[in-house]
């Protein structure tokens, strides 16, 4: 019988989709090595590997099988995808364009190392748009976005989506979500097209706009809009969940809750950035750690730069990592959240041991350090591959429940 590798349900599929990855036609207890490749868009490789051993029947089932070594250990289904690595230090796998899928190649090699015979291999499809999910440039007024309707005819619950402060517009969270029901506004904000990478300041008039924008969508339930953002947009969607009518609910992907890096003018207000004390950012090697340099949650100088999100009557979670080593998430978090329960307001909060600061959609591999595109320099992200691996897969799980929750009810009223 010839050696088999067997993607189930079926070797397409989403990228946030779990599979089964099976082995068949093996020798009994035979030690094979399994690899895992892909190439991005710049035509970077990543790749994995695992050892491990066939049972009585010569079949393999990453299901119940435990590595016994290489880019992870134990019983792990979907190891030999969050462990991908790239050969150049300090590359983070993204999508560049959600229009193509990514292609991961399967391999069982013979025995446990590098050089063992090739026994099989398997290519499987991780698309980033469920069929029928459409795409839409939106160049409306100020607004640079890209509109993601899910297939029917709707009205589906509206998110707007924001990444951090390294810019651009980055469609691969937006698109999966759109996959999974929601009509989905990523938007850029800063360092794309004729944005600046640094401006003097930030409006919040411009992330309204793409409120208002998403709720004139005919697909688009207007009375059920949401925001979630990471890192930076995570502060700006608080802010615009805060000051901005119609938004039910908001996630915070390690956020702080503070405004961070560029003034943020509000209704004729403006919020000040909290400075940086440069003299605690290390340096170790070629990587800038930046999670001491912002200071201490409770410290006096934070008070004027904080979001007042216990004034909003939206629903809130925020999900962070405890070894996040970009700032100090999980301390920023409690206060916030602390103040949230104060005020009687919704909140949920859920800080994930072992995780880093780039909590992404599952089965992404982690980005401990990458280069900061703006900055310039290489940043320590943080986080420890296996537990950021779970914490991604339950924060996916997590974000999407809440948001399901809390977009239903079509009332909302504001505290400002």
């Amino acid at each position: 019988m010839a050696v088999k590798i067997v993607v189930l349900p079926s070797p397409i599929c989403l990228n946030d989709d779990p599979v089964q990855v099976k082995v068949e036609g093996l020798a009994a207890l035979q030690a094979v090595t399994l690899r895992a490749s892909l190439e991005d868009e710049t035509a970077e490789l990543f790749q994995s590997f695992a050892y491990y051993r066939a049972d009585r029947n010569g079949e393999l089932d990453l299901t119940d099988a435990a590595s016994l070594g290489g880019s992870y250990s134990g019983v792990e289904p979907m190891g030999l995808l969050w462990s991908l690595e790239a050969k150049t230090p300090f590359k983070r796998l993204a999508k560049r364009n959600v229009l193509t899928p990514f292609h991961v190649t399967y391999e069982v090699h013979e025995g446990h190392g590098v050089g063992g015979r090739l026994l099989g291999r398997c290519v499987s499809e991780r698309r980033f748009l469920a069929e029928g999910v459409q795409r839409i440039p939106v160049r409306e007024g100020r607004l640079k976005a890209t509109l993601f309707l899910p297939a029917g005819a709707g009205p589906f619950p509206g998110l707007i989506d924001l990444y951090g402060s390294g810019g651009g517009l980055v469609e691969y969270r937006a698109s999966l979500l759109a996959s999974r029901g929601f009509a989905t506004l990523a938007l850029a904000y800063l360092a794309f097209e004729d944005l600046p990478a640094f401006p003097e300041f930030l409006e919040l008039d411009y992330f309204g706009e793409a409120v208002e924008f998403l709720q004139k969508q005919q697909q688009v339930k207007a009375s059920a809009i949401g925001v979630l953002g990471i890192s930076k947009g995570a502060n700006l969607g608080l802010a615009l969940a805060t000051f901005w009518p119609g938004i039910k609910a908001a996630v915070s992907i390690s956020g702080i809750g503070v405004n961070s890096l560029i003034p943020l003018q509000v209704k004729g207000l403006t919020i000040p950035a909290l400075s940086y004390n440069l003299e605690k950012m290390k340096v170790v090697g070629d990587v800038v750690d930046c999670s001491e340099f912002l200071g201490d949650a409770s410290d006096p100088a934070v008070l004027k730069c904080r979001i007042p999100v216990e004034k909003s009557s939206s629903k809130f979670l925020f999900l962070s990592g405890q070894d996040d080593r970009n700032w100090q998430s999980e301390s920023y978090c409690r206060e916030v959240v602390q103040r949230l329960q104060q005020n009687g307001r919704h909140v949920e909060f859920y800080s994930y041991p072992g995780a880093g600061h780039l909590l992404e959609p599952p089965y992404l591999p982690l980005c401990y350090a990458s280069i900061h595109k703006s900055f310039g320099l290489t940043v320590l992200w943080g986080g420890k591959w296996r537990e950021h691996a779970k914490a991604q897969e339950d924060a996916w799980q997590r974000l999407q429940t809440f948001f399901r929750q809390h977009l239903q009810d079509s009332s909302i009223k504001s505290y400002l």
